[in-house]
């Protein structure tokens, strides 16, 4: 695909995906039939009731969860030529995830944390990247700190500038305030939509709030693992 086509190109691109987990009789349909393109820079906002399936599409979608049937293109690499491993190369260089659960290596300072991915995908200038991404998040004088000596909301940072230190070209995040009180998880709403706009990437963002994903400039609404709707947004 040359630059022309991929600049025209969506950013993602599912067609007839389905998904199921379990096996036999506890087998669940999870993803039924979903069809769904995001444009590049586009913020997107998954909603619907406990249980719809926008975790599992935002995995699918991310490349953590592989879909039964179906096509999913992300950045113009349609994910059925890839094995686990070029997944996992793909993923480091393009995605950034943001889950409700820090997901942080307890071991690790904030700056390793952040910096260590970067290593293992050959930057050579990791630590002052991390450095740099730390700041903007606020944390400048939190890098030798470990998860154990931050806050909820200090940890959810890190885990914001790991996403971000890589300049991925989508950001994906799963409910990332709900494990934060109602103040600390306006901050850190505000750091991932700066983001966004900033580095213009695509944003998903699932959540249950609905006011929220109303900042997104489309919603699209799961019901039982189907696409109910999906809207634009009124700008505020």
């Amino acid at each position: 695909m040359n630059d022309m086509s991929l600049a025209a190109s969506p950013a993602i691109a599912l067609s007839g995906v389905n998904l199921s987990l379990g096996r036999g009789a506890a087998r669940v349909h999870i993803l039924k039939d979903i069809d769904l393109d995001i444009g590049r820079g586009e913020a997107v906002g998954l909603v619907g009731p406990s249980g719809s399936g926008k975790t599992t599409l935002l995995m699918v979608l991310a490349g953590l969860e592989q879909a039964d049937t179906g096509s999913i293109v992300v950045a113009g690499t349609d994910f059925r030529q890839l094995d686990e491993d070029a997944l996992a190369r793909f993923r480091g260089r393009n995605v950034g995830i943001v889950f409700q659960s820090f997901h942080l290596i307890p071991t690790m300072t904030a700056l390793e944390n952040v910096a260590v991915p970067l290593e293992l995908a050959g930057d050579a200038a990791a630590f002052s990247r991390a450095t740099e991404e730390l700041t903007k998040v606020g944390l400048a004088g939190r890098l030798h700190h470990y998860p154990a000596q931050l806050s909820g909301g200090e940890q959810q940072r890190v885990a914001l500038a790991r996403a971000l230190a890589p300049n991925p070209s989508i950001l994906v995040a799963d409910e990332p305030t709900g494990n934060l009180d109602e103040a600390t998880g306006r901050q850190i709403i505000e750091l991932l939509f700066a983001g966004h706009v900033e580095r213009g990437t695509t944003l998903i963002l699932v959540t249950h709030d609905n006011a929220l994903a109303q900042r997104c400039g489309r919603v699209v609404r799961l019901r039982s693992g189907r696409i109910e709707s999906t809207a634009r947004t009124v700008p505020a």
